[in-house]
């Protein structure tokens, strides 16, 4: 018996083989890699940007370089623990609701055994997604406004008073995290509903001639089954906890200052001071700040997985 083990040729001249041999592939795959590069990776040279005082006449490349200045606005504004504070707590209480609430609603459709009512369930639930920012920050008006606000009209004909919600920062948490959740719950539950409805439905069965209930079944084997792809969203959200989500903030709060200290978060303080100093040099540099904090916080996660089951890693 001949144990020789045989070597793999290696160098250019294997490469190039190998190129040849997968060319097919290679060409199917071209297009979008080529998109990547041009749409993903070439922009991020732009990083530069947090570090130059730019202007239109020099460009970003042609701008004078000014080291860490850019941070320094933000840094000493007094805004950047609170902004940072409310971004991160926000995403965490997003993360937190949206997950429980889209797998509910997965479980729920689910368990609808009447084809035709839960297509009709789940369009419903998947109709807010498709609406605007804009229209929603219209509907939160004509809900909570003072004058002729939804709430307050109901509140006053109970015979109460009225409560200028514009003016409560204590109510905004709730309605934002309300909205937030209204909008992408529909949409967030496809993910939850397809790995649902991949388990195979013969577990199920021997779980209900065992004697399991709904309940039984949905803690014992949906739950613990979807598991895996629970944890995926999870890491993948975790990756722009830093990140606000600025059409909803904008759009529900606007510019009204008496809201600030509940509802400001990075996104909307750079919109403001890039508005009203036009210094791209300083919207760069928070964005830069916003993305390193994103890239530490979802590798420190992975890695804090992968101490737990290395197979629900992303990397």
């Amino acid at each position: 018996m001949n144990n020789e083990v045989v070597k793999k040729p290696r160098g250019p001249k294997a490469f190039f083989k190998k190129v040849y041999r997968y060319r097919q592939f290679l060409i199917m795959l071209a297009p979008a890699v080529i998109y990547t590069l041009i749409f993903a990776y070439y922009p991020m040279t732009g990083i530069v940007l947090a570090f130059k005082k730019y202007t239109y006449a020099g460009g970003i490349w042609g701008s004078a370089w000014n080291g860490f200045k850019n941070f320094d606005f933000f840094f000493k504004s007094g805004q950047a623990l609170l902004v940072t504070k409310n971004t991160v707590l926000y995403n965490i209480v997003f993360i937190a609701v949206n997950t429980i609430m889209q797998i509910a609603v997965a479980i729920f459709l689910t368990e609808i055994h009447n084809k035709h009512y839960r297509k009709i369930t789940q369009s419903l639930m998947f109709l807010p997604y498709f609406i605007s920012w804009v229209i929603v920050g219209v509907m939160a008006f004509n809900i909570f406004s003072s004058d002729y606000g939804f709430m307050n009209r109901m509140i006053t004909s109970a015979g109460g008073k009225k409560i200028s919600f514009y003016t409560k920062p204590e109510y905004w948490p709730f309605i934002l995290v309300f909205f937030n959740v209204w909008k992408n719950i529909g949409y967030g539950s496809v993910m939850y509903l397809a790995a649902i409805m991949g388990i195979d439905t013969s577990v199920y069965e021997a779980a209900a001639i065992d004697g399991a209930n709904v309940w039984q079944r949905i803690r014992k084997i949906t739950i613990p089954m979807i598991m895996p792809t629970t944890i995926i969203l999870l890491l993948l959200s975790v990756g722009g906890i830093f990140k606000g989500n600025f059409d909803l903030f904008y759009n529900l709060v606007g510019n009204n200052g008496l809201l600030y200290n509940k509802t400001d978060v990075i996104d909307t303080l750079t919109f403001r001071a890039l508005i009203s100093s036009q210094d791209f040099g300083m919207s760069a540099a928070i964005g830069l700040y916003q993305s390193v904090l994103c890239f530490i916080t979802i590798v420190l996660v992975n890695w804090l997985v992968s101490k737990y089951d290395k197979d629900y890693t992303l990397f």
